[in-house]
């Protein structure tokens, strides 16, 4: 999953989140989680002005932005200390687990 831009949003992706008013964060969302984006959806929360949205995968890339592969090697750095500790590896499994599924893998 992806936190974006507003502005970066295009047809066909999915939201993540739900979509609530920057005003109003607690009251009920604009638009649920799982919905396909389209123009005229894309439209109505611009005017709303929505100013960011979290989307399934990753589909924009921004500057400064890591690859699958450079986020799994840095776990293993974070993790190599307690290589040798069980119950670690399996919290380093759940988050290694977490990063693919978040970049749409």
């Amino acid at each position: 999953m992806q936190r974006i831009p507003f502005s970066l949003a295009q047809p066909g992706m999915v939201l993540a989140k739900d979509v609530v008013r920057t005003e109003n964060p607690n009251g009920p969302p604009i638009c649920g989680k799982g919905v396909e984006l389209t123009e005229t959806l894309i439209e109505r929360l611009r005017n709303m002005g929505i100013q960011s949205i979290t989307v399934e995968g990753h589909p924009i890339w921004l500057e400064g932005d890591k690859t699958l592969d450079e986020l799994l090697e840095d776990l293993d750095k974070r993790f190599r200390r307690v290589a040798d500790d069980p119950l670690t590896g399996k919290l380093k499994e759940v988050y290694r687990n977490y990063l693919i599924r978040s970049q749409g893998e």
